[in-house]
């Protein structure tokens, strides 16, 4: 159907969202799903990390990815200084480790076992699904964030974890459902999406 064609609403099909709420409009926002990610970097010989869900991959050529960071966050100077980072795709068992570094504690990195980036010199969180090593390519006014594109030097998959994301919708940690045998998904389904 032609956009020009699109039946109006019916007063039971949605209901209107205050944009000018930021708890409102922070609930809509839930309503899309993400995986979650820990961007890592090291600065003045302290190790920096932070939960992220605005995580997404941006260019191919050349290998760009971007993610946001909150100019309220404690560590903000970092982030828009820094000439690296490293991100960390967490599995679907490192829930807790998500919500310790969602927080501003004094030491988030207690226990938490590490590996060392190959290619920058950031923290990388073991037992994740994937790491990648960025250096900073741009970083953008994002409002009461900022946004940071990262060009992507290394990426390693981590064959050793099952392949399940950690993922966030509607304020809380979901898991992928296993595929049903009915779920027909097109062949070319990844090239429908921007690739």
């Amino acid at each position: 159907m032609a956009p020009s064609q699109a039946p109006a609403l019916a007063a039971d099909d949605g209901c209107g969202i205050d944009v000018a709420d930021g708890r409102h409009l922070r609930d809509a926002f839930g309503r899309f799903a993400t995986g979650i990610v820990i961007v890592t970097t090291q600065w003045g010989g302290e190790r920096i990390g932070a939960t992220v869900s605005s995580f997404n991959s941006v260019s191919l050529s050349p290998p760009l990815v971007s993610f946001c960071i909150a100019r309220s966050a404690h560590a903000i100077d970092v982030w828009e200084n820094t000439p690296s980072f490293g991100i960390s795709v967490l599995a679907r068992d490192q829930a807790e480790l998500s919500t310790r570094f969602a927080r501003s504690l004094s030491d988030k990195w207690a226990g938490v076992a590490t590996r060392p980036a190959a290619r920058v010199p950031a923290p990388l969180i073991d037992g994740a699904l994937m790491w990648l090593e960025c250096q900073a390519y741009a970083r953008y006014d994002g409002g009461d964030h900022v946004i940071l594109l990262g060009r992507v030097v290394a990426a390693t998959v981590n064959n050793h974890v099952a392949q399940e994301p950690l993922l966030f919708y509607g304020a809380a940690y979901r898991h992928l459902a296993p595929k049903t045998p009915q779920e027909k998904i097109p062949d070319n389904a990844m090239w429908l999406h921007g690739w």
